[in-house]
């Protein structure tokens, strides 16, 4: 039998997705599940962007250009502008979803064996679009008792080599809802020109932020416009994760010419997702308003609820709708399969995301989880006592 690829084998299983067959069987049980595993919004999609995929009127569905629709990158330019993010169409690849944005700028700037710096726990897919690259992911671990705040610069430096070739950093930060302050964004960028690295920054959750802090983008730091590669997705501020647009942004002419060489291998960007993205952007103020209200209720009543659990302590997260917290056992893998597998309360129960899944190491993450406040706030009390049950039962097993 002809075996699979080193690639394949070291390929990791998504700490999201993987308990899904579990979750599956409960179901065909008739056991309830309230998903705080996955980053996929409850929230209404702009009913501009409904509309205009209801009026699609064309005879083909056409391939679109590879950098995608400049209508949607000249909208997309009006957009970050609002951000103070100066930009030209020509600075935007319109992409398959933020994910494909992150693979692509892995291939185009890392050769084989190069090594990437990474804060972690960071999101589990930037392992493995590292190993597609055949690049390597170095950490730099953040604790949950510094509130996952970015860790001391000395410890960047230990870790660049010959074969150090960026840092990727997340900000908002997906699992922790860490915020980047500007100090700490600053000593990025001193770091990137130093060294001449590439800065990769994903940046999907910029609506997104609770604190009178002001968001720093990597675009706004100067003196490193050609080290930056933007990482960005409407999946997230408009609830349209299915139509996969993301979007890949630099100012370094040839990192978008490389870019492009991969965009054309796989021919477009999805070209409903396209209309559906265009017409979003012109989504009114109210809609972008009521959605951030939402989350900041949402997000009162987890970390609280949370912290109210004996044994649970969850930092307060600044930005995103994600915390990581962690909890009374020792091995939340177990915890969380077992949640689904032999527990129910009441004909109902929890799915989460162990976080060891999202640190690159063996042994960190083991008593901790992701937790997605994408559900409305009778939901989130509802899991919360689950929780509190599930923790209390698990620790009592004989």
């Amino acid at each position: 039998m002809p075996i699979i690829s080193e690639r394949a084998e070291l390929m990791p299983a998504s700490p999201i997705r993987k308990l899904w067959p579990l979750a599956q069987a409960a179901k065909a049980r008739g056991t309830k599940i309230y998903h705080l595993n996955i980053g996929q919004p409850d929230l209404p999609t702009p009913e501009v962007g409904l509309e205009a995929l209801r009026h699609v009127d064309r005879k083909v569905l056409e391939y679109s250009p590879s950098d995608g629709y400049l209508s949607l990158r000249r909208k997309l330019v009006e957009y970050y502008d609002q951000y103070q993010i100066k930009l030209t169409p020509d600075d935007i690849i319109v992409t398959t979803g933020g994910s494909e944005a992150v693979l692509f700028a892995f291939m185009s700037c890392l050769n084989p064996g190069d090594e990437i710096i990474v804060p972690e726990p960071a999101y589990a897919n930037y392992m493995a679009f590292a190993i597609s690259a055949g690049a390597t992911i170095r950490p730099v671990v953040s604790t949950i008792e510094q509130g996952f705040a970015l860790p001391d610069v000395a410890e960047f430096e230990k870790l660049i080599n010959p074969r150090t070739r960026g840092i990727l950093i997340c900000n908002p930060n997906n699992p922790t809802g860490y915020l980047y302050t500007r100090r700490e964004m600053e000593r990025i960028r001193d770091l990137v020109k130093k060294h001449d690295l590439f800065l990769f920054s994903d940046e999907v959750y910029r609506e997104f932020i609770y604190t009178g802090s002001p968001y720093i983008s990597a675009c706004h730091l100067e003196g490193i416009e050609q080290h930056v590669v933007l990482i960005d997705s409407v999946s997230k501020r408009y609830s349209e994760c299915g139509i996969r647009i993301g979007a890949l942004i630099t100012k370094n002419k040839q990192v978008h010419e490389a870019v492009m060489k991969f965009c054309q291998a796989r021919l477009s960007p999805p070209l409903l997702g396209q209309i559906v993205a265009e017409a979003s952007i012109e989504a009114p103020r109210s809609y972008s308003t009521e959605i951030y209200e939402e989350y900041i209720e949402r997000r009162k009543c987890l970390i609280d609820g949370l912290n109210r659990i004996p044994g649970v302590y969850s930092p307060i997260p600044m930005g995103a709708f994600y915390t990581v917290a962690r909890l009374p056992v020792e091995d939340s893998d177990d915890f969380c399969a077992w949640c689904l597998s032999d527990f129910e309360y009441e004909g109902e129960t929890i799915m989460m995301a162990p976080a060891a899944g999202f640190y690159s190491e063996p042994g960190y993450g083991r008593n901790e989880v992701r937790i997605a406040y994408v559900l409305k706030k009778e939901d989130l009390q509802r899991a919360l006592i689950i929780l509190g049950k599930a923790l209390e039962a698990y620790n009592n097993r004989k």
